[in-house]
């Protein structure tokens, strides 16, 4: 049957010499993988442009409800970058975002709130004049409310410590090594209080932003079975702490 959907393109790799395998996050159908033939060719009707990693897209696509590769009739933009490929800072946040989406969400199914806010994220990404130094920690916070281990309770001087294990501020150390001492939990829950627009009010030197962000990639790691690696997030801190 035909479907027609957004999308959001999170991997595109090639196939053969002109054709894309394309990992999109779909709002009908949730995860899903595409063959696009011809997309190299001089009279290609879907240009490979339109697939690369973090595209918004419109689609029209076969759906068999089964996993495997389907296949794309239309394609067309949902939104035209503007900003975001041509800011070496965007990308890098977004190149990490994408990753961290594919290598996470793994239900082939309809989820709208969740496509909704990743299709919100990279716009809002792109269009945004301010700052973006914690727009990746925000994300990474946000998207665990989706998968299903958002950080509970809340931090307060007799619970100033985040356990990551068991997702939780607690009063004291925990007796393994997965755990935020006070001033990384302190700023994790105020992270949380905050919004995607307001999450750069957050005051953080860019030691403590490298350890949340690594800490949070454990965390991650502790909550999702056969997680696997991310590498974006090397790239990223380069590029932030860089600039």
């Amino acid at each position: 049957m035909l479907i027609k959907t957004r999308g959001i393109v999170l991997r595109s790799m090639k196939y053969s010499e002109t054709s894309i395998i394309a990992d999109i996050y779909t709002e009908e159908r949730g995860m899903r993988s595409y063959i696009i033939s011809g997309v190299r060719s001089r009279k290609a009707k879907i240009k490979a442009s339109l697939l690369q990693v973090m595209s918004l897209v419109d689609m029209v696509a076969y759906d068999r409800h089964e996993k495997g590769l389907n296949r794309v009739r239309e394609l067309r933009p949902a939104h035209v970058f503007q900003s975001l490929p041509f800011d070496v800072r965007k990308s890098a946040v977004g190149l990490f975002m994408a990753e961290v989406a594919r290598k996470t969400i793994r239900e082939p199914e309809e989820n709208r709130r969740l496509f909704d806010f990743l299709f919100h994220t990279f716009r809002f990404l792109d269009e945004t004049a301010g700052p973006i130094a914690n727009l990746h920690l925000f994300f990474l916070l946000e998207l665990s409310s989706f998968l299903g281990f958002v950080p509970a309770e809340e931090w307060s001087e007799k619970t100033p410590v985040f356990d990551l294990q068991e997702g939780v501020f607690v009063a004291e150390p925990p007796p393994h090594a997965y755990y935020l001492g006070k001033d990384e939990s302190r700023l994790l829950h105020q992270l949380l209080d905050k919004s995607m627009e307001a999450c750069h009010e957050l005051s953080m030197q860019w030691q403590q932003r490298r350890s949340l962000l690594l800490h949070l990639i454990d965390y991650y790691r502790l909550h999702i079975e056969n997680l696997p690696e991310i590498h974006a997030h090397v790239v990223l801190q380069e590029v932030l702490e860089g600039g």
